[in-house]
C-alpha cells in the first residue's frame, strides 16, 4: 500500500523542480531547472544551433537556383518603374520561378526532413515518424504519393521558415560569442600601445583598467550565450516537431482500431434496420395486400360473371397481385427471409434458381455463420449474378462458397467465388458496381479480387473474416 506521502503522479512530472538533483529529461525542464549550466543539455542546445546554422547555410546555397528566379523578379519590381516594366519578361520571369518551386522544392524539402529528425534527439525526445505513407511501386506512384499527402508540404513549409531561422541563430550567437571573446581579450587588445579603443555597445574602453570589469564579465556573456542557444534549439525543436514529425504510430493504432470499431458498430445498426424493414414489409404491408387480393376475389363472388363491375374488381385484384409480387421481390433484396431461416446455402442455391443463366452452387458451409457475414457474401453473389446476365451474356455461371479454418485464436474465413464464362475484360474503373461490391466487402474487413482476362473467363473471389462485430444498443 503506498504511503499518504508519496509523491503522486503530477508530483513525479515535476519532480525536477522539487528535487534539483533530479536529471531533467527535456531540454524544456532543463531551462526552467536552476541546475541547467550542471547539466548535458546547454552542450547539446548549443551543439544543435551550431548545426542549424551550417544546415541553413547549406540550404541557402542548394535552394539559391530554385528561387533564382523569384529574386530576379523582385529585383525588377525595386529597380524600375511599373509602367516600364516589360509584361511578357516579367509573366515568363514568374512562371519560370513558380515552376520551379513546385518542381524542385519537394527534392530539397524530402531529404531536409529526414536529416532534421535525425537532428532532433539532440533537444527533445522522440518517436520522431516521418508522417509519409508507403508509395505504390514505379516513380510516378511515388510522385503521386509525395506530392498529395501533407507531410510533404509541411517540410516543404519547414524548409522555408529554416533559412531565415538560421541567419536568426547566427547573427544571435554570432554577436553574444563575439562580445565575449572581445570582453576576453581586451585587456590585451588596448595595451597593444598608440590609439586603440574597443567599442562594447554603449561603451568604448581604451585602458587596460577600463578593459578588466569587461574581461571579468565575459563568463556571464558565455552563460547568456548558452541559455539563448538553449532557448533558440527549444523553440526550433517545437516548430521541427510540428511540421516533421507525424503521429506516433500507437496514436495511428488507437485512432484505426476506434474507426474499425465505429464502422463495425455502423454496419451492425445499418443489417438491424434492414431486417426492421424487411420484417414490416412482410409481416404488415404484405400481408394486408394479400388480404386486400382475398377481399376483391370473395367481393366477385356476389358479382355476375362478366359485368362491368366484375371485370373492374378483376383488373383491381391483378393489379393487387402484380404489387405483392413486386413487394415480393422488394423485401427479398432487402434482406431475404431464405437466408435469415436456412442460412447462406439455401440462399445461394435459391439465387441460382432464379437467375436466368444456368449456375451451379457448390457450398461447403458446415455451421451457420455470423448474420453480418452471411448478408455480406449473400449480396455480393446477387450482385455478380446481376452482372453476369445484364452485361457479360455468359452462358453459365458457378458459385462456390466453403469456410476455411482462421488458426489457433483466430476467426475462420469464408471464401467465395463466383465464376462466368463470357468474354471477360472486366473493368472496376468502367461502373460502379464491382467498386461498390470491393467497399462493401472492406467494411466488413474482408477483400475482394478480380481476375477478367480478355476471353473470359471472370471470377470474384471474396475472402471475409467471420469474427463477431461489436453490437450496438439498437439490438
Amino acid at each position: 500500500m503506498a504511503s499518504p506521502d508519496a509523491p503522486s503522479g503530477d508530483d513525479r512530472r515535476e519532480g525536477f523542480r522539487e528535487n534539483p538533483r533530479r536529471r531533467p529529461r527535456t531540454l524544456f525542464q532543463a531551462l526552467l531547472s536552476p541546475r541547467f549550466l550542471l547539466t548535458a543539455w546547454p552542450w547539446r542546445a548549443l551543439a544543435h544551433s551550431v548545426n542549424t546554422m551550417f544546415v541553413g547555410w547549406a540550404l541557402a546555397a542548394v535552394a539559391m537556383p530554385v528561387y533564382l528566379p523569384w529574386v530576379v523578379f523582385a529585383a525588377m519590381l525595386a529597380t524600375r518603374p511599373w509602367d516600364t516594366l516589360p509584361a511578357v519578361s516579367m509573366t515568363a520571369v514568374f512562371v519560370v520561378g513558380l515552376v520551379m518551386v513546385v518542381v524542385f522544392t519537394p527534392l530539397i524539402a524530402l531529404p531536409l526532413g529526414a536529416l532534421e529528425r535525425r537532428r532532433l534527439p539532440l533537444v527533445t525526445r522522440g518517436p520522431f515518424s516521418s508522417g509519409h505513407r508507403p508509395p505504390p511501386p514505379g516513380l510516378w506512384g511515388w510522385v503521386r504519393t509525395r506530392c498529395t499527402e501533407g507531410a510533404t508540404w509541411r517540410e516543404m513549409g519547414y524548409a522555408a521558415l529554416l533559412m531565415p531561422f538560421a541567419l536568426a541563430v547566427t547573427m544571435v550567437l554570432g554577436a553574444l560569442f563575439s562580445m565575449a571573446i572581445v570582453m576576453a581579450v581586451g585587456p590585451v587588445l588596448v595595451s597593444q600601445g598608440g590609439e586603440a579603443e574597443i567599442a562594447l555597445g554603449l561603451t568604448t574602453v581604451t585602458t587596460p583598467e577600463e578593459a578588466v570589469p569587461y574581461m571579468l564579465l565575459s563568463p556571464a556573456v558565455l552563460v547568456v550565450l548558452l541559455y539563448a542557444s538553449g532557448i533558440l534549439a527549444q523553440g526550433h525543436a517545437v516548430v521541427a516537431r510540428a511540421l516533421l514529425v507525424g503521429p506516433p504510430k500507437d496514436e495511428l493504432r488507437a485512432e484505426l482500431s476506434q474507426v474499425t470499431e465505429s464502422r463495425a458498430r455502423l454496419v451492425s445498426a445499418f443489417e438491424y434496420e434492414r431486417r426492421r424493414i424487411e420484417r414490416d414489409l412482410h409481416d404488415g404491408a404484405q400481408q394486408r395486400l394479400v388480404a386486400l387480393s382475398m377481399d376483391l376475389g370473395l367481393a366477385r363472388l356476389d358479382m355476375e360473371e362478366g359485368s362491368e363491375a366484375d371485370r373492374r374488381v378483376a383488373a383491381a385484384q391483378a393489379k393487387a397481385n402484380e404489387l405483392i409480387d413486386e413487394l415480393r421481390e422488394l423485401v427479398r433484396g432487402i434482406h431475404p427471409r431464405v437466408l435469415t431461416d436456412r442460412g447462406l446455402p439455401a440462399a445461394l442455391a435459391e439465387l441460382a434458381d432464379r437467375c436466368p443463366v444456368p449456375t451451379r452452387v457448390d457450398t461447403d458451409i458446415p455451421r451457420r455463420l455470423p448474420a453480418h457475414v452471411e448478408g455480406t457474401a449473400y449480396f455480393v453473389v446477387a450482385e455478380a449474378l446481376t452482372n453476369v446476365y445484364k452485361h457479360t451474356g455468359a452462358d453459365a455461371a458457378a458459385v462456390h462458397a466453403g469456410t476455411a479454418s482462421g488458426g489457433p485464436g483466430r476467426p475462420d474465413t469464408l471464401l467465395v467465388e463466383v465464376t462466368d464464362h463470357g468474354p471477360g475484360g472486366a473493368d472496376p474503373a468502367r461502373g460502379s458496381g464491382l467498386t461498390g461490391l470491393r467497399d462493401r466487402v472492406a467494411v466488413m474487413g474482408g477483400t475482394m479480387e478480380l481476375s477478367s482476362p480478355e476471353g473470359g473467363p471472370t471470377r470474384i473471389r471474396v475472402e471475409l473474416p467471420c469474427g463477431p462485430i461489436p453490437p450496438t444498443p439498437l439490438t
